[in-house]
């Protein structure tokens, strides 16, 4: 049964609302609850807010429901901002998930901020973190990268500026370009590095494929791609150090510390034994 929002006196001001990414009953209760009280409501897409509208029985009444995407924000950001300056509240939502996580809105809670206007947010759904859940991968540090370019050489430099980000990646891509992305991840980030494709999120064919970057690339490379897509990539393994990079940081750390300080902070920072890093230590200082 759907449940519809209750009518609560919500202060003047803007008010994100994330929404369902797949599945309609994942909206908050908060969520339907602004969604019922807000004076004006605007969407990335007023069609599928209307549709979710309908669905949870959140009437709209004779409130006003503006569009506000990133192709006509120049244009509706200032009647938003004006129904903000007449005391207002306004509630604003993305088609799917979180506003502002690779979706519009951060244009206009920086120009609501500035006024000096109440932001707030009634969190929710959110692919990136629906995939971070499920991917099977260390989740203590992320770094969500959101879309990569289309074009090949841009979107391989701005995967190596990636490659050794010590957190697990959460990237979004589109069916059409994901053998191409997971074929450039294998040969930049190597083939053995463990990663996610997650597909169509809490919906109907909801499916994650697990396994090396040569694995999942595999799964994907000969059959047709649909759905909203999201890629999780563990973090680089951390690199061995080799005498070279002792020396060096040895080398820096004698201008200005003891013997005994130098190698004791270059061995915690690179991992090596302390006696090793202590007789190189003495050969540099010796010499």
């Amino acid at each position: 049964m759907a449940a519809s929002g209750q009518k609560v006196d919500l202060a003047p001001g803007l008010y994100f609302v994330a929404t369902p990414i797949g599945a309609a009953r994942d909206i908050t209760l908060r969520a339907l609850d602004i969604l019922t009280s807000a004076d004006v409501l605007a969407a990335e897409d007023t069609r599928t807010l209307r549709h979710l509208m309908e669905i949870h029985g959140v009437p709209l009444g004779d409130r006003s429901l503006l569009s506000y995407h990133d192709h006509n924000g120049d244009r509706a950001r200032p009647k938003l901002m004006a129904a903000l300056a007449q005391g207002k509240s306004v509630a604003y939502a993305s088609e799917a998930g979180t506003p502002l996580v690779a979706d519009p809105g951060f244009q206009l809670g920086r120009a609501a901020i500035s006024a000096g206007h109440l932001v707030t947010t009634a969190p929710g759904p959110s692919a990136a973190i629906a995939a971070l859940t499920v991917a099977g991968l260390p989740s203590d540090r992320f770094l969500f990268a959101g879309f990569a370019p289309s074009a090949g050489g841009a979107r391989r430099q701005w995967l190596a500026d990636l490659a050794a980000v010590p957190a697990t990646l959460v990237l979004y891509e589109s069916p059409a370009r994901l053998r191409a992305l997971l074929t450039d991840l294998g040969e930049i980030f190597g083939a053995d590095r463990r990663a996610a494709v997650c597909r169509e999120l809490t919906k109907r064919f909801e499916e994650v494929v697990r396994g090396t970057l040569q694995d999942v690339a595999a799964a994907f490379a000969e059959r047709p791609v649909k759905g909203e897509i999201v890629v999780v990539i563990d973090r680089a393994a951390p690199r061995s150090a080799s005498a070279d990079d002792a020396e060096a940081m040895l080398k820096e750390a004698l201008e200005c510390q003891s013997i005994r300080d130098a190698a004791a902070s270059v061995a915690e920072a690179l991992g090596l034994p302390k006696r090793q890093v202590y007789q190189m230590a003495l050969k540099l200082s010796a010499g």
